[in-house]
């Protein structure tokens, strides 16, 4: 395992986080809680019929000591759960409704979340995005002073890191989304040991090219700037440019980043998803995500071509986020 994953199990072993599996029936799920359990990081909170998960688990040959098995049907503690889902619901569900919607593995795991009986949540491995992230959204919602969520990937080859965003939740980004986007961006990458460098990408550098699209970049970069200070971000950018120091002294000279960019916020998700699906197949980077960043608690969202080892990371990142 990278350094990277090595500092993220060495911050959270022994804080006693709880990571909520709602596909506890699936293969990958199952044998990374079990992983995580027999390791002692985190105590995993399966989903599941009780004897499913348990004969599942036999079948595979794994242990399920160190791991809660919890079954939405028998849970002891549902009542005072749909109570709390009516109140966070606000008139749109029922009790009535409450009690059916809770028996799915997401929405149940994720009032887990929000009512402070787990930590985090990852799916996603039998679920779409729509279905992991909906849960999320009408329950823990994002935070204050955050519109929307959104989705990085943390690039990784040997000691090199990067953050990639938005590639995998916001289709057109405007300005004030691109600025939050990059915000939010650089607070993850402090999580990971990043010193953010934040470039706002595009297909012109500092005006090389005009169009609404250009614009709409430079907009971002004046907004995440006034929001946030601190941060160092700047743009807009060619990738050439942000990465480079060469090309970065000829065509931006003046810029805040000289080529050392280390965030790269991508003006479209087509572009986000392009860009670090490019870097991971022909660049032979490891794209640890999505990560979602902007929520109350973190939930996060597989891919559903994912493996064991993709759910034992990404079960990590989840615990740290939740620090």
């Amino acid at each position: 395992m990278s350094n990277l994953f090595t500092t993220l199990t060495d911050k959270i072993k022994g804080k006693e986080l709880k990571i909520v599996f709602p596909e506890g029936t699936d293969e990958r799920i199952l044998t990374a809680a079990s992983r995580l359990g027999q390791d002692g990081i985190l105590t995993p909170i399966v989903i599941g019929h009780v004897e499913e998960v348990q004969a599942k688990a036999e079948e595979l040959g794994v242990k399920l000591e160190g791991c809660n098995v919890v079954d939405p049907a028998s849970f002891s503690g549902m009542d005072e759960l749909v109570k709390a889902f009516v109140e966070r619901r606000k008139g749109k569900a029922s009790e009535e409704d409450a009690r059916k919607i809770l028996l799915d593995g997401n929405y149940f795991g994720t009032m887990l979340v929000y009512t402070g009986q787990a930590h985090g949540l990852v799916s996603g491995a039998a679920h779409s995005t729509a279905d992991t992230v909906r849960p999320a959204l009408q329950i823990i919602k994002t935070k204050e002073g955050v519109r929307k969520t959104s989705g990085v990937f943390i690039m990784v080859r040997e000691e090199e890191k990067y953050v990639f965003a938005d590639c995998a939740i916001n289709i057109s980004p405007d300005s004030q989304d691109l600025a939050e986007i990059a915000i939010e961006s650089a607070k993850t990458a402090k999580m990971f040991d990043i010193d953010p460098r934040v470039a706002m990408l595009s297909f012109s550098t500092k005006g090389s090219a005009k169009s609404p699209e250009t614009e709409k970049v430079v907009e971002a970069v004046s907004v995440a700037k006034e929001k946030a200070p601190e941060i160092t971000v700047d743009g807009e950018f060619q990738f050439d440019a942000a990465f480079v120091p060469s090309v970065a002294a000829k065509k931006a000279p003046n810029a805040d980043i000289q080529g050392n960019a280390n965030v790269f916020v991508f003006p479209s998700l087509e572009a986000g998803n392009i860009g670090y699906k490019i870097a991971q197949r022909l660049g032979n980077f490891e794209a640890v995500g999505p990560i979602l960043q902007g929520l109350n608690a973190p939930v996060n969202d597989l891919s559903r071509g994912c493996n064991e080892e993709d759910v034992y990371k990404l079960a990590l990142i989840t615990a740290a986020q939740a620090l």
